[in-house]
């Protein structure tokens, strides 16, 4: 078996002066000096920045080299491999670019998470376009096993099993690529394509990594074979060392028993996991933790939900919307109402950014718990605090409300809102008019629908499709709005056929003597009204 290559990375610096030009930040990185921990850190808060602030990565490297600072090429390849970790591929890519502009020298490592990369932000032909642009020189195990993780990832199953056959007759198969495969046919819902796999790795004399073994439980938890995922984890600690199964391995026996309902069993392979992350301490990171709320959750052991939060608080001192995010939804499916409303409130006083997420998972629970007060004060704090578009919270109400049939509420947060956004930022799309007027039609709900009008008005999108909607609406309740032609012309909104149908069945006998003139061309706004000669 031929192993994953891991060629170090080459080490560059790049020493500048204050007087540094963009001309001059166009070479070739160049010099051997070494930096410090804390200057790659520097870098990467600047560059992971970027996501909120906005900016380019050349800009903001070419600042970097600008104000005197110098860094290695490890020090580029820390700071991708972070942003790829917390899922900022754009950013990622940029910068791999902006090494590659400086004639920084790839190993195939590097064309590897570059290909990776552009598979994420731009597709999976820009990634085959990029695979054959690679010199062949610089192609080895990882450019080619990069190729076939995007195959997989993307579901191609056709050419991923070409490209592994390929790789086969190359010799560059790996316990890498046949998780891949694996992966893929878990992805297609196959589970019963795998321990097929793993008996050829076995047959080839392929050692089995703790992911292999991770996919091997989790296809027999698919298929509902328990016992079968009890030998494979047998075979793991029988297996004199060779492999060390980490706390991945006990979430992933774990999730078998909940699925199963054997919650005894789960719990107790659970605190295994638990001693598992203690002997790794800080280095697990918060992941497992968000795991073991997950898991506590489905066994409905809330008390040990919040012992593993107290936990995952003192073991980080600093504050993470993901970790608040995980504990707030594992409260929801608890029904756990003090403690979602606690800890929420929590974050949103001492939170430095108010990350959309988490206001949002808050508005659906006190909906659903009927907290409209809760849910209101929420949108207000939004609308202060958030500078995105806050589009998705009126989504988010008018789905509730639409499942409640109560859209009092739904239509009041919306007029609130769009007095306060600035500049129409905020505004139903035209499928939300469709959705919204059409349950006012069903329902014979003139004045909400009229009311509905109003604000469809403040924000221009009052045109002859919502009009349509509203005479449909009163024709539903049998109910006439005499003033409705003059309303009409005030909007300048062009007649149609199916518009004047409508208003001789909803305007009064007086106001149907009167219609309404078609426009002589597409583009006139305005129209005439004369009186009828009968």
């Amino acid at each position: 078996m031929k192993k994953m290559l891991m060629n170090p990375s080459r080490r560059f610096s790049l020493r500048s002066s204050r007087t540094f030009s963009m001309q001059q930040a166009e070479a070739p990185v160049m010099g051997g000096g070494k930096i410090g921990v804390r200057g790659g850190l520097s870098l990467y808060k600047r560059l992971s920045a970027l996501g909120f602030n906005g900016g380019t990565v050349a800009d903001t490297m070419n600042n970097y080299v600008n104000d005197g600072n110098f860094f290695a090429k490890f020090d580029l390849d820390s700071c991708v491999k972070e942003l790829r970790k917390y899922g900022q591929y754009p950013l990622a890519l940029e910068v791999m670019e902006w090494m590659h502009t400086r004639n920084i020298k790839f190993e195939p490592t590097d064309h590897a998470r570059q290909l990776d990369l552009i598979s994420q932000v731009k597709g999976i032909s820009a990634a085959e376009n990029h695979f054959n642009g690679i010199p062949e020189i610089a192609k080895d195990i990882s450019t080619y096993g990069a190729l076939l993780n995007c195959y997989c990832r993307e579901k191609l199953t056709d050419k991923a099993l070409n490209l592994f056959e390929k790789m086969d007759t190359m010799q560059f198969l790996s316990s890498v690529a046949f998780n891949n495969l694996m992966s893929l046919y878990m992805r297609l819902n196959m589970p019963e394509k795998v321990p097929p796999l793993v008996q050829e790795m076995k047959n080839r004399n392929i050692a089995l990594s703790v992911h292999t073994y991770n996919i091997w439980i989790t296809s027999y938890t698919c298929l509902k074979d328990i016992e079968a995922a009890e030998k494979v984890f047998e075979e793991i600690t029988h297996n004199n060392g060779a492999v060390q199964h980490d706390w991945t391995t006990f979430s992933n026996l774990a999730v078998a028993y909940v699925k199963a309902g054997l919650y005894e069993k789960a719990e107790s392979t659970l605190e295994k996991m638990e001693e598992e992350i203690r002997k790794m301490g800080k280095r697990c990171g918060r992941k497992p933790f968000h795991y073991l709320l997950s898991l506590y959750a489905g066994t409905s052991n809330l008390d040990k939900v919040h012992k593993i939060w107290k936990h995952l608080k003192s073991a980080f001192k600093m504050d993470s919307d993901k970790s608040t995010l995980a504990m707030l939804e594992t409260l929801a499916r608890l029904d756990d109402v003090n403690g979602f409303k606690k800890i929420f409130e929590e974050w949103e006083s001492t939170c430095s950014t108010y990350d959309r997420r988490l206001p949002y998972h808050a508005i659906g629970f006190y909906l659903k718990h009927g907290m409209i007060e809760e849910a209101e004060m929420v949108f207000h704090n939004i609308l202060k605090r958030y500078n995105g578009n806050t589009h998705w919270f009126w989504k988010r109400v008018m789905q509730h409300y639409l499942e409640k049939q109560q859209l009092d509420f739904a239509l009041s947060c919306l007029e609130t809102a769009i007095s306060v956004v600035k500049n129409n930022e905020l505004h139903p799309t035209p499928e939300d008019v469709n959705r919204l007027m059409e349950y006012f039609k069903k329902e014979g709900d003139v004045n909400k629908a009229e009311k509905f009008c109003k604000i469809l008005k403040k924000v221009n999108l009052l045109d002859s499709e919502a009009y349509k909607l509203l005479l449909e609406t009163y024709v539903a309740a049998s109910k006439e709005a005499p003033d409705m032609r003059n309303r009409i012309m005030d909007d300048g909104i062009e007649a149609s056929p199916e518009l004047e149908e409508l208003l001789g069945r909803v305007c009064s006998e007086q106001s149907a003597k009167k219609r309404i003139k078609q426009p002589p061309t597409k583009n006139r706004k305005h129209f005439d009204f004369v009186l009828n000669s009968d």
